[in-house]
């Protein structure tokens, strides 16, 4: 439902009451304004009382108020533009302790995370990134960070890691084209979801590779494709994603896949031990003090 809220409202404005129409009407045109509102203050913005905001929210077929917003949120998540979250960032977090309301936050999310991410999944995409011919890593735009973390970690752990990084949509397509059965593709995508992430994993799907999908939400585009979903919170109603709770889920992944193959990731880090010792990379302890 919360992907067609507002074609539901708009569809349904004959069968509402007059007050009712007013909610419709104000979510409708300010649905970046209304989906932060309390009951109460969407009430005073459509000069109706918070009684009747409850109301409409029954009438939309929701249990209540709250889920009625936790459906507009999802809406938005690839609705608003980057214009609209500024005004919205301005609107939450102007004039506040903004480093505290950021964290805290962030906090929630990764609460949030641990809490809904699939314990049958997760290990099951271990298994399959454990046993992988090839395991291919994507993510666009934003999404493309993480995509480079796991891919400096996993390059260290296995030696049949490949990042897709390119703009191109042609490109891409070379570089997946012998994808195939035994092999595994990690998508990461968060709003605004990137149609280059959903369409390299949907051609990964029909050539018969494991998906694993990263994402925030069961109607992500690349949810509908994998075998082992991922979720991951997220929140873009500011101009900066936070992608806080997709790196800690990145973590654990990692560590999860790196413990599977500890006595040769062992072996790997003695070797780049005395690489790192040899050509002097990093800063000794003995130089510091």
């Amino acid at each position: 439902m919360a992907v067609n809220i507002l074609a539901d409202i708009e569809r349904r404005m004959p069968e509402f009451s007059k007050g009712q129409r007013s909610i419709a009407s104000y979510i409708l045109s300010h649905y970046d304004k209304a989906v932060y509102m309390t009951a109460s203050k969407l009430g005073a913005a459509a000069h109706v009382s918070e009684s009747t905001v409850v109301r409409f929210a029954f009438e939309m077929g929701f249990e209540g108020y709250p889920e009625l917003q936790d459906a507009l949120k999802e809406m938005i998540k690839s609705k608003l533009t980057a214009v609209q979250r500024i005004h919205v960032a301005d609107e939450q977090l102007g004039g506040t302790d903004i480093l505290s309301k950021v964290m805290n936050a962030d906090i929630d999310k990764i609460r949030r995370t641990m809490e809904e991410t699939s314990r049958a999944d997760f290990e099951g995409a271990v298994d399959s990134i454990v046993a992988a011919k090839t395991i291919y890593i994507i993510g666009a735009r934003s999404a493309l960070v993480l995509a480079r973390f796991m891919n400096l970690y996993f390059n260290i752990i296995f030696e049949n890691v490949k990042l897709i990084d390119t703009t191109s949509s042609t490109e891409m397509f070379e570089q997946i084209m012998r994808i195939g059965k035994g092999d595994v593709i990690i998508g990461l995508s968060f709003p605004r979801y990137s149609k280059r992430s959903a369409k390299a994993l949907s051609f990964a799907s029909k050539n018969g590779a494991k998906v694993i999908s990263i994402t925030d939400s069961r109607s992500s585009p690349i949810a509908e494709m994998a075998d082992y979903f991922l979720q991951a919170r997220s929140d873009m109603a500011s101009f900066v994603d936070s992608l806080v709770a997709p790196l800690s889920l990145i973590n654990a992944l990692t560590v999860a896949v790196g413990l599977r193959k500890k006595e040769e990731l062992m072996h790997t880090f003695e070797r780049l031990e005395s690489i790192w010792d040899e050509y002097d990379v990093y800063q000794k302890a003995e130089e510091l003090s």
